[in-house]
């Protein structure tokens, strides 16, 4: 007996669709590291295609046989980088969907990474957003663009407070007769208190071919950008070193989205000229209610542009 495919039927409005398909769909993703223990990711995945006007549903089942199949490979083969992966199910989602031009596949992750802590060496854990996306077109061949990043949390203290603090502290010094060489010396040495933020920093790196941005150092670049990092576990020797690390080195939301650009300028050097960064900071503020938000979008070509020319 012929079952029918009622999705290959008409449908009663014909217009095209944009994307169609399944989203939250759990799995387990193994991913290998040089020299290290691989990583199990659990991963949601959300898979699209287009759906052309002259069909009334695509065929959705089909999505999940291409993640099993690339998964239950990833195992045989081992994946290193999750992009490759997104881009691997995007194209076979198109390969299997044969009435579609454009498929989406997106997939978002937590990473547990671990961090000494500044001053005992104590190991903490730390779990970091990691994300992948890869679109694939057919014009006369398929075509990949695959999408890689990640989004950390850290610690930034405020350079406009600060500088409030230390006026007050030089003044009441002052008051009490201290020599100013003495003050200047207290100064530098002491930083003065200010308000702090728990920072979102994210990266998102966007390019087609085969390059591959690793996530270990997307991550560090992002840690790296902030006033310092954050930990899980902290001994008072280690709350005193990240507080006072944190007071020694001030930013703006802004100092951090540029100070991002930078590192993403030194450490990937052979990222492709078409290549689209997209660099954002969101601060959760601690005196105001609102947050303090700072993003750029650019290639990689104008990003190196406008650094060289300062």
């Amino acid at each position: 007996m012929i079952l029918p495919d009622v999705q290959a039927s008409k449908s009663e409005v014909a217009i095209n669709l944009s994307r169609v398909g399944v989203t939250n769909v759990k799995k387990l993703v193994k991913v290998a590291r040089q020299n290290k223990r691989p990583v199990i990711l659990i991963s949601t995945f959300n898979m699209y295609v287009d759906l052309p006007s002259d069909r009334r549903g695509a065929n959705l089942s089909r999505n999940f046989e291409v993640i099993d199949e690339v998964l239950e490979e990833s195992v045989k083969s081992a994946v290193f980088d999750i992009e490759d992966l997104c881009g691997e199910v995007a194209r076979r989602l198109l390969n299997r969907h044969e009435y579609a031009t454009r498929s989406e596949v997106h997939m978002d992750s937590e990473l547990i990474v671990k961090r000494r802590t500044p001053k005992t060496e104590v190991m903490s854990q730390k779990v970091v957003k990691v994300f992948a996306r890869a679109v694939a077109e057919r014009n006369d061949i398929i075509k990949v663009k695959k999408v890689i990043g990640a989004e950390v949390v850290g610690i930034t203290a405020c350079p406009c407070a600060q500088e409030l603090m230390k006026t007050r502290a030089e003044a009441e010094l002052q008051n009490l007769g201290i020599e100013q060489v003495k003050i200047n010396t207290f100064l530098d040495r002491i930083p003065m208190a200010t308000h702090n933020q728990r920072g979102r920093g994210t990266i998102t790196i966007e390019f087609t071919g085969d390059y591959n941005a690793p996530l270990d150092t997307i991550i560090d670049i992002i840690e790296r950008s902030m006033s310092t990092t954050s930990f899980e576990l902290l001994k008072r020797p280690d709350e005193m070193e990240v507080v006072t690390n944190a007071h020694e080195n001030p930013k703006f939301v802004e100092d951090c989205v540029r100070d991002m650009a930078k590192n993403v300028l030194t450490s990937f050097p052979e990222l492709p000229e078409d290549a689209i960064i997209t660099l954002k900071q969101v601060n959760e503020e601690s005196i105001h209610q609102h947050n303090a938000f700072a993003e750029l979008k650019t290639t990689m070509a104008r990003l190196r542009e406008e650094i060289k020319a300062h």
